[in-house]
């Protein structure tokens, strides 16, 4: 929106035209979505309070996390607040690419919003039912899916690149919508099991949407991408300020989400987050490195298979409770040092993912 405007003062006074750089527009993204979701956070999480959006706890869950009852929850709307507000701001909003990742990420911030005011309703932890929530994620999945491919230009665009090898692209056809669905709703759904602790989430979402900005500048900068051996797709650089408001958004959310939490996420935020991260990671063309950068979701999901796996063959569960984190507490880390390990754990794969752009 202000790109359109500061694009037309450039024509009477020529400074102006420094907000057509993406660096900076990318810079004010990560600011902007930062005050954004400090500056309503407080009436907020009072809005919450007085309608008494508290948490439902699980009551299989670590003993601890009974004090937490009646923390307020569905505060992912506040990301999503602050995201909105700094992409429609900054943001190109001629750019396909930029609207692409809005739509996903608010749709699937409904479904996770219908999921949270039925928890809350019913008083319970079981909200919206597993097989409509599955199916509303998967139809906004594959319609992007579906444009995404019909959008591709170049085989570049649809084919999956292998970190490391520099010349190495396997061409996917009709299997890019499959591969794209599953990414989506994978990196989602990921994202929402890991939310089960005091800022465990929106750190690593943080860092991973800071990586994945990085890669977003240099796949829709042709000099980058083609110095780099990545692929070159125009008018994805965009996606570096859409990732920057995920950033600051996330950083504004930690203020209050730090443990102990004055509100939680809820699916609202986890679900669209997960999918945000997940749809940028295939326009970009990075579905790999997504899956190094967030390693700690992947851990956090694999740990759920296989505890469900183990019990239904055997009878026996390999982890004291799954998602992992609760596995750790139940050993006896306390929830602090369970968080703080994890997104150590995060910052080093990040920087992992980002090196695959120079070791090729």
């Amino acid at each position: 929106m202000l790109l359109i405007l500061f694009d037309w003062l450039a024509k009477f006074y020529s400074p102006f035209g420094v907000f057509h750089y993406l660096t900076l527009r990318t810079m004010l993204g990560v600011l902007t979505a930062l005050i954004v979701a400090l500056w309503i956070g407080p009436p907020m999480i009072r809005w919450l309070q007085s309608i008494k959006a508290g948490q439902p706890i699980r009551s299989d869950g670590p003993q601890s996390h009974l004090s937490k009852a009646g923390t307020p929850t569905m505060g992912g709307a506040l990301i999503l607040v602050a995201i909105g507000v700094a992409v429609l701001l900054w943001g190109d909003l001629t750019n396909r690419y930029v609207w692409i990742a809005l739509l996903t990420t608010f749709g699937f911030g409904l479904i996770g919003g219908v999921d949270d005011y039925l928890k809350l309703s019913k008083r319970n932890s079981k909200g919206l039912a597993s097989r409509y929530k599955y199916f509303w994620q998967s139809v906004i999945a594959l319609i992007v899916a579906v444009v995404l491919f019909n959008m591709a230009k170049t085989p570049q665009e649809t084919g999956l690149i292998i970190p490391l090898f520099k010349d190495v692209l396997i061409p996917l056809g009709f299997g890019y919508i499959l591969l794209t669905y599953f990414v989506i709703v994978g990196s989602s759904n990921a994202v929402n099991l890991t939310d089960g602790l005091d800022g465990l989430a929106i750190m690593p979402t943080v860092l991973v949407a800071g990586g994945l900005s990085v890669f977003a500048y240099v796949t829709g900068n042709v000099k980058f991408a083609v110095y780099l051996g990545i692929p070159f797709v125009p008018g994805a650089g965009e996606l570096a300020v859409f990732c920057a408001a995920i950033v600051g958004a996330g950083l504004g959310f930690l203020w209050f989400n730090s443990y102990p939490a004055q509100v939680f996420m809820g699916d609202i935020g986890a679900l669209a987050l997960g999918a945000a991260l997940g749809v940028v990671a295939v326009m970009v063309r990075q579905e790999i490195v997504l899956f190094i950068m967030g390693g700690i979701f992947v851990l956090e999901t694999v740990s759920v298979m296989l505890q469900v796996a183990s019990f239904k063959l055997t009878g026996k569960r390999i982890f004291r409770m799954a998602p992992i984190h609760h596995h750790f507490e139940l050993k006896g880390w306390p929830e602090p040092k369970v968080i703080v390990r994890f997104w150590i754990i995060t910052v080093i794969l990040v920087l992992i993912g980002l090196a695959t752009l120079k070791v090729r």
